[in-house]
This record gives C-alpha cells, sequence and structure tokens, in this order.
C-alpha cells in the first residue's frame, strides 16, 4: 500500500520542483488533486490512488533521475515557460528526455553554472540555509573597493533589514574603472551578489556563477551541458573554499 505523502513532497518528487517552490505553485492555485485546487500545505495524498494536476497537466513520479549542469548563457530566463516569449535555459537541453526544472534562478543578464534536475530532494538540499552551500561568483564592479569595503562585506552588511552571513571575497583584477571580485556566499537570497555591492556604491556591472560548493564549469562552454555523475554531486556540499583570499 502507497505511503500518503504531503501535496508538495510528491511534486518534488514527480521532478516538478524543488519542496519550497511546490508550496509556492500549491498557494498560487496552480495544483488541482482529484480535479480540486489544492492551496493547503498540509495536504496529503496517496500516489496511485489519487489524480494530480499541475497547471492542468497530470503529474507522474519520475521514473528515472537525472542531474545536469549548464552554463547559462545570458538572454536566458530560468523558468520553465515565459510570458514575454523570452528564451527559456530547458530549451537549451536538446536530446534530454526527462522533464527537469532549475535549482535556484540566475537573472536574465547572469551567467554561468546552474544546475537542472528531477530530484526535488538534491534541490531541497542544495537551497536549504541549514546546508550552507557555497555559491562562488565572478562579479565586475563599477570602481575600487578598498579593503575596508572588502572586509565590512565579508564579515556582513544589513541589506533589507537583515544581516548577511559572513561571505569571502578577493579582487582578482582591477581595471582602469572597474574592478573583477571573486565572491562566494552560501544564503541565496534573490539578487544577493548585485544588492551585496549595490549597498557599498559599487554596483555589479557583469556576474557569472562559476561553482556550487567544489563544482566548477570546468571548461563547459557558454550554452553547453553535462549530466552530472554522483561523485561529481558530491562536490556540491564540499565546504572548502575554491578560492582563498589572497594575505594583504
Amino acid at each position: 500500500m502507497a505511503t500518503p505523502l504531503r501535496l508538495q513532497k510528491y511534486l518534488a518528487k514527480c521532478g516538478i520542483a524543488s519542496r519550497r517552490k511546490s508550496e509556492e505553485f500549491i498557494a498560487q492555485g496552480r495544483v488541482k488533486v482529484d480535479g480540486q485546487i489544492i492551496t493547503s500545505m498540509g495536504t496529503l495524498i496517496t500516489p496511485g490512488k489519487q489524480t494530480v494536476h499541475f497547471d492542468n497537466k497530470e503529474v507522474q513520479a519520475s521514473e528515472e533521475l537525472i542531474y545536469i549542469l549548464l552554463n547559462k548563457p545570458k538572454g536566458y530566463v530560468t523558468t520553465l515557460s515565459d510570458p514575454q516569449g523570452r528564451p527559456i535555459v530547458t530549451s537549451l537541453l536538446q536530446g534530454i528526455g526527462q522533464r527537469v526544472f532549475p535549482v535556484g534562478r540566475l537573472d536574465l543578464d547572469t551567467e554561468g553554472a546552474l544546475i537542472l534536475t528531477n530530484d526535488g530532494n538534491l534541490a531541497q538540499s542544495i537551497q536549504h540555509p541549514s546546508n550552507e552551500v557555497n555559491k562562488t561568483y565572478e562579479a565586475e564592479v563599477r570602481g575600487h573597493p578598498g579593503k575596508n569595503t572588502v572586509r565590512q562585506l565579508e564579515k556582513g552588511i544589513l541589506l533589507e533589514n537583515k544581516q548577511t552571513a559572513p561571505a569571502t571575497i578577493r579582487i582578482q583584477k582591477r581595471k582602469k574603472k572597474t574592478s573583477v571580485m571573486i565572491i562566494t556566499i552560501h544564503e541565496g537570497r534573490k539578487r544577493q551578489v548585485k544588492k551585496m555591492f549595490q549597498a557599498v556604491s559599487h554596483p555589479v556591472i557583469s556576474l557569472k556563477r562559476l561553482a556550487y560548493g567544489r563544482l566548477t564549469l570546468d571548461g563547459l562552454a557558454s550554452g553547453k551541458y553535462k549530466i552530472l555523475t554522483q561523485n561529481e554531486l558530491k562536490r556540491i556540499f564540499s565546504n572548502k573554499l575554491l578560492y582563498k583570499q589572497k594575505n594583504s
């Protein structure tokens, strides 16, 4: 006999999205159970005995889990559809039969490492704050942040009435009017890197995610992807820093 599951957990198991994102879909009234719209997070369903629809399409458990690392180009949105008709990241995954979703997001003008999967549990593990999964970015910012500014960002600053967690930052290169910074954070606030540098008067000009943990793009060209092995997945949760701060 099938074990009852919370609706958001079942959606994650079926590869619709992470549990957190599935909760948003439920709250938006996009999920039906046996033809009825469900908006309650406590709803239990019994797989095989009840019919679940998401956006009016029947949801079924994924048979084979898949994990993909994509080097996202600029100009693509990290959603499964876009009302404005902009290109979506899954259109880059030629030859992938399973339905996958992005883990987290990258802005339209941000490029770099993006994981896509149909494993809601893995997505939850990557995004849950308690796991403190490091994300490393290369940010070109306007101006030349000084040592005090870098220390301030590393220690944590107040953003939207909440202190940011400690970060690791180094200056990779100084140009005539800009600086290229390497920053590692483990929080997942919306547009956090951009907001951090904006708050210290060094707005971001371009942004690229280089890695999750120690899983890097490793020569993956822009717009290309690869299927991840179990050993590569383990690198995501490594808390060793890819780039260490140089001694001043």
